[in-house]
């Protein structure tokens, strides 16, 4: 698999950041109770320092896949930082985590690349949804700016991710693959079903019920499972900019 493709993706993007203006900060305002403390537990998700996954990229032989890796995980350092500031516009600290996070982050952190990345896909996928409806939902323009720009990097990240884990799936025979799958399933739906829990409050203040966020994101995740575990290559970033 090439990945000079990918990582000219992740230098393009920081070309068009550098040519495109800072959110209007400055201009916002206090928000929902619920819509806060949903901000904060996404905050301290983003806001990891990808030792982990960068290290066993690193084992994996591939310059140009290690350098686009460390430019994914700083976009999404900068997620954080977007969020971070949002919030203190809006009046509100961030938290030094949250048992959401750091059940992910052990589970990630326990196995090899393949199983580190399909766990962190997982949370990808979710946060296709999550920043889409910020987006189109949040009372505050501001909030809404900075949720289209995480919406745009997400929307690369996907397929990227998905390159990395056909190439790594491919030769196994279909009836692993097919085991992986429902694994890989059976993650999706357990953490979709925690977020939708968890931030119930905050998807109704989007105009977004928990039932319709669990089905969107499976519905979502549906293309990613085919294009990284099917026969054939399948195209992924037609139904990632579903989310968008």
């Amino acid at each position: 698999m090439d990945f000079a493709y990918w990582l000219h993706e992740f230098e393009d993007a920081v070309v068009d950041r550098g040519r495109t203006p800072e959110p209007a900060w400055g201009t916002g305002g206090p928000l929902p109770a619920a819509l806060i403390a949903s901000l904060q537990r996404f905050q301290a998700g983003e806001d990891g320092d990808g030792a982990s996954l960068i290290a066993k990229s690193a084992r994996a032989g591939d310059a140009d896949y290690l350098a686009a890796i460390r430019m994914f995980v700083a976009e999404e350092q900068r997620h954080a930082r977007l969020l971070e500031r949002v919030l203190g516009e809006a009046g509100a600290a961030t938290l030094a985590g949250h048992w959401t996070d750091t059940v992910f982050v052990v589970v990630r952190r326990a196995f090899g690349l393949r199983l580190e990345l399909m766990t962190l896909m997982v949370a990808e996928v979710v946060a296709l949804r999550y920043y889409r409806a910020l987006r189109d939902g949040a009372p505050d323009p501001l909030l809404s700016e900075v949720a289209g720009r995480i919406l745009a990097d997400e929307q690369r990240h996907v397929p990227f991710h998905v390159a990395r884990l056909r190439h790594g799936f491919v030769r196994l025979p279909r009836g692993v693959r097919a085991m992986v799958a429902g694994g890989w399933w059976l993650l999706m739906l357990g953490a979709t079903l925690v977020v939708a829990v968890d931030h119930a409050g905050a998807l109704r203040r989007l105009h977004l019920s928990p039932r319709r966020f669990v089905a969107d994101v499976l519905g979502l995740f549906r293309p990613v499972v085919a294009a990284v575990l099917g026969d054939r290559p399948a195209p992924v970033r037609d139904a990632v900019r579903q989310a968008g």
